[in-house]
């Protein structure tokens, strides 16, 4: 916890520096929320090779970060991480000069059946 997916299309491929922006997210949830460290984010990449925005204009972009918390967060402290987020997002697409960037991010809480498992990697021999 926290889970964090990065849903992108295929064009902003080159302006987003995967692990890059992943550890800029990572250290500002442990920035703006109590309880979330560094060691406990967990960010995925999905990049799409299309998506239609509105009449299928040339030059649009889609980025969306859907960002899955322990429940029990104020919808303050949620509202506060979203829009932190979403600066992080405009600033680190900001090389997408030739495109309009359509950001979004959701900031929600996981579902009350949530469960996981770590398994520690094997002793070296």
């Amino acid at each position: 916890m926290p889970h964090i997916l990065v849903d992108h299309d295929a064009s902003l491929r080159e302006a987003l520096d995967h692990r890059r922006f992943a550890h800029a997210l990572h250290a500002l949830a442990a920035e703006t929320v109590d309880g979330i460290t560094i060691e406990s984010c967990k960010t995925r990449f999905r990049c799409v090779d299309e998506v239609v925005i509105a009449h299928d204009e040339p030059q649009q972009a889609l980025i969306h970060v859907d960002f899955a918390l322990l429940p029990g967060r104020s919808t303050d402290t949620k509202t506060r991480l979203a829009e932190a987020v979403l600066e992080l997002v405009r600033a680190r697409t900001a090389a997408a000069t030739d495109r309009t960037v359509h950001a979004s991010v959701e900031v929600r809480d996981l579902d009350a059946a949530y469960v996981k498992h770590v398994r520690p990697a094997a002793a070296a021999r």
